[in-house]
């Protein structure tokens, strides 16, 4: 299933997608809180009626560094022995067809296109084998970085968690394998990155036990699983697309911060 959090006529909702095609898609909405039981109200709205917002509000997005060997090796870096955490704030979440405001601070903002992992109820110490247990569904990100505020500040808090840094969308898909699945980045229509996500060094169940032995997760927290080769240069103006196969398509213009 489809999960989209939008707003209509000033009112925030949940969800589920249906349908096929940009305007044949309709959404049904969610009666209560997904990630808990619901129910669909059987009322229907056309999604282009409708203004999408990011997916989840997370509490926080735990984002994961050097998770693809090709990614790392580009950037001059090696393999680290454990996966490198940070954080995102939830300040730097916006959703498709959101701006993407270009810091004041920074002279080379990159794109990221990551598998996002929704996580769906409040979990600590997750063993291997409860980690689907504890997973809502899995969306598109975007891990949009300041890499020269990266390299010369060393921290990654200001690099990686501007305001606007973190686009997730458009939606939450529930029901979905996520071992092997092409993921790309596009910029005004051109192909950046492709990769699978297949080639992770950590998988996601590496991921959330690593993560969990630290903290709790809450039900919409985010993790960030990485990202694959060919990460590269946005400017004012461009167009920014990232595509998960079984997903759907994440899109976000880059402004002037005003």
């Amino acid at each position: 299933m489809r999960i989209a959090r939008f707003s209509i006529d000033g009112n925030v909702a949940f969800g589920a997608v249906e349908g096929d095609g940009p305007d044949g898609l309709v959404l049904d909405i969610i009666k209560g809180i997904p990630y808990s039981e619901f129910e669909l109200s059987g009322t229907k709205v056309p999604l282009n009626k409708v203004r999408l917002l990011p997916p989840v509000l997370p509490n926080k997005v735990v984002a994961i560094g050097r998770n693809y060997a090709e990614h790392a090796a580009e950037l001059g870096h090696e393999v680290p022995d454990v996966p490198v955490a940070f954080f995102k704030p939830t300040t730097s979440v916006i959703g498709s067809g959101d701006a993407i405001e270009y810091p004041s601070f920074s002279d080379e903002v990159h794109h990221e296109a990551e598998l996002a992992v929704v996580i769906g109820r409040m979990c600590r110490e997750v063993p291997r084998e409860r980690v689907k247990d504890v997973i809502f569904g899995y969306t598109c990100a975007n891990d949009v970085t300041a890499r020269d505020a990266q390299k010369r500040e060393k921290q990654w808090a200001r690099a990686k968690g501007f305001d606007t840094s973190c686009p997730l969308g458009p939606w939450v898909e529930t029901d979905l394998d996520p071992t092997d699945l092409a993921i790309q980045a596009t910029v005004n229509g051109e192909q950046r990155q492709l990769g699978r996500t297949s080639d992770m060094i950590r998988s996601i169940e590496d991921l959330v036990v690593h993560i969990t032995e630290a903290m709790t997760l809450l039900p919409g927290d985010v993790i960030l699983t990485g990202t694959p080769a060919g990460v590269g240069p946005l400017h004012v103006g461009d167009e920014v697309a990232v595509t998960i196969e079984g997903i759907g398509t994440l899109t976000n213009k880059v402004i002037k911060r005003g």
